[in-house]
């Protein structure tokens, strides 16, 4: 069962008293081989977990950088086939570390649910994140999943009052995705003080573990997170390493994974000499 990937990690991380990393990054970005180099050195940098982005013309919920990183995805000629691909070439080499698809609902429809689900089992995804698709509407694509054994995880926002969360934590499983800003990814910082009461309601609300994600972008940001949350979630900031690498013509991988390790580095030291 893919799932219980991601149910190991969060136990094993809770058994250490820390949380996890959660490192996202673009399928294809900037070419599907750069991509597999990076996906492969992530768990050593310091990846808990890895959410994998599937290039898509509108994605809504993006600020600049992870547009520009899915435009460079779609350049590369990344499908979501040829993002399963990519996953399936990373599980050959790594047994361990959960991989969630992050993307948006239109290329799965058009895959077609339960040969998506299907597919992403077989090439070893534990769960997915569909931002545009609301619980409402969702049904057909959680059962497709489910007969796969593949998460579903939510979002939850700032403005997700305690009855909009009872309907979010319906049926979702392996942890739920808190935005911990209004807007799309990128823009605005996460600030602590907001973010620990809203992980707790989300962490009443569902009983599964709360990652933190949109406005982490340094090392002192992730370990203030890190002290409130299950795992901390950075993405805007290492799609801007990509960018910044090809501007200054450096090797991709390793200026993605140097930020990555400064990043996990901060969460895996936040609670270091804390009484329990």
């Amino acid at each position: 069962m893919t799932t219980s990937r991601i149910d190991a990690r969060f136990a094993a991380l809770k058994a250490e008293g820390r949380a996890g990393f959660v490192a996202y990054v673009m399928a294809g970005d900037p070419s599907r081989d750069e991509a597999l180099a990076i996906l492969r050195g992530l768990p050593a940098a310091g990846a808990d977990i890895i959410e994998l982005g599937f290039p898509f013309s509108d994605p809504m919920a993006e600020g600049p950088p992870i547009q520009r990183a899915a435009l460079r995805g779609l350049k590369a000629g990344l499908t979501l086939k040829g993002t399963l691909d990519l996953a399936r070439a990373f599980r050959e080499g790594d047994a361990d570390t959960p991989l969630i698809l992050m993307g948006y609902l239109n290329p799965i429809e058009s895959y077609g649910y339960d040969a998506f689900a299907r597919d992403a089992a077989a090439a070893g995804v534990d769960g997915c994140i569909v931002v545009d698709c609301p619980p409402e509407e969702a049904d057909p694509l959680t059962d497709a999943l489910d007969a796969a054994q593949v998460s579903l995880i939510r979002l939850a926002t700032p403005t997700s009052d305690d009855a909009r969360l009872e309907v979010i934590a319906r049926r979702t499983s392996g942890f739920v995705y808190y935005v911990s800003v209004a807007g799309v990814t990128g823009v605005k910082e996460a600030q602590s003080a907001s973010v620990a009461p809203a992980v707790e309601r989300v962490r009443r609300a569902s009983g599964l573990p709360v990652a933190v994600g949109f406005g982490v972008k340094t090392p002192e940001r992730a370990a203030e997170i890190a002290r409130v949350a299950d795992a901390v979630v950075a993405g805007s900031v290492l799609v801007d390493e990509v960018a910044a690498a090809l501007d200054a013509n450096e090797p991709v991988a390793t200026r993605v994974l140097s930020k990555v390790k400064a990043l996990a580095d901060a969460v895996r030291g936040a609670r270091v000499g804390e009484t329990v």
